[in-house]
């Protein structure tokens, strides 16, 4: 039992120091909001990429191409959708946050705080099967979020644009190379692997640093029935029924532990950014970030200890 209980608070309680770092980082002044904004961008395009590559460059795809998991995984994100949005009309009278309400609810962020997760649990190159489910899940999730905040505002998905945001995305195109160089056989210079492993590893304490400084507390009165629906969704309901699930399906090892990394993630912090910018409620959706970002580092250990018992990995 205490065995079990180190490995999972060693699997999330560096992601909860970071994040406080990144807190303390906001309230002595050392970044200003934009900046915040411009090294999270940073993150974005620069880090994420050599992340996704390293954890696939070099892997055996045999065993890191899990098909099994990848249609869990799918299905579980569709499921999950489908179920929101009547759910969510039902309760919600509001166009505007019914999108975000949506988003949050399936959205993960399973880049910033799955994949470091699974990476605490089994060590920084022993993931290519959570690399890979990223590479599939990502991209549904960007194409359910354009689709869905497109028509809760009167729109129709244009999908010339979806299909160019997610082939331009900078995680997929680093997955695309790391796929690339698995498929060759082909090896890069010991320097230039340095170098990517490096920023690797940057990635990962980079980005909680800045979600840690990202922390804005606005105002809870309006939509705080909202943030609760969510939040409760995002960390307890769906992680609830789709792990449980998964281990009555036969998921064992590294391939439960992606799905915890995928389905008990709290809300991406892409789902506040596409909110803003897509006329949905993005006040509501960066409340939902926020508190499912701060709670999940105790659901997070909560469903690890759980499982661990179980013996699911």
């Amino acid at each position: 039992m205490l065995s079990n209980f180190l490995v999972c608070v060693w699997a999330v309680l560096p992601l909860f120091i970071l994040m406080l770092i990144g807190a303390a980082v906001k309230w002595k002044g050392l970044l200003t909001a934009e900046e915040v904004s411009r090294l999270n961008h940073m993150i974005f395009v620069v880090c994420y990429p050599c992340m996704m590559f390293e954890n696939l460059y070099g892997a055996d795809l045999a065993q890191a191409f899990d098909l099994g998991l990848i249609l869990f995984g799918v299905g579980s994100v569709l499921t999950v959708c489908a179920v929101s949005i009547p759910i969510v009309m039902k309760i919600e009278p509001s166009q505007r946050s019914r999108g975000a309400m949506i988003q949050a609810i399936y959205r993960s962020n399973f880049i910033i705080m799955g994949l470091p997760m699974a990476i605490n649990v089994y060590g920084r190159g022993n993931v290519a099967v959570t690399a890979v489910l990223i590479a599939v899940v990502v991209p549904l999730y960007n194409v359910l979020a354009v689709v869905i905040l497109e028509v809760f505002r009167g729109g129709k998905p244009n999908v010339k644009t979806v299909v160019k945001g997610v082939v331009t995305n900078p995680i997929i195109l680093g997955a695309i190379a790391g796929l690339f160089f698995v498929f060759t056989g082909i090896r890069l210079p010991a320097p230039i692997e340095t170098v990517i492993g490096d920023l690797s590893v940057t990635a990962t304490t980079m980005a909680l640093v800045v979600l840690g400084a990202s922390f804005s507390f606005r105002s809870l009165e309006r939509c705080r029935r909202n943030l609760v629906i969510c939040v409760t969704g995002r960390l307890i309901a769906v992680p609830g029924i789709f792990l449980t699930a998964a281990a009555a399906a036969g998921f064992r090892g590294v391939a439960f532990v992606s799905l915890v990394s995928m389905l008990a993630a709290p809300t991406a912090i892409s789902s506040y950014t596409m909110a803003e910018s897509m006329g949905s409620d993005g006040e509501l959706a960066g409340n939902c970030v926020i508190f499912s970002s701060a709670l999940s580092c105790l659901t997070l250990f909560l469903w690890l200890f759980l499982f661990k018992n179980l013996g699911m990995f």
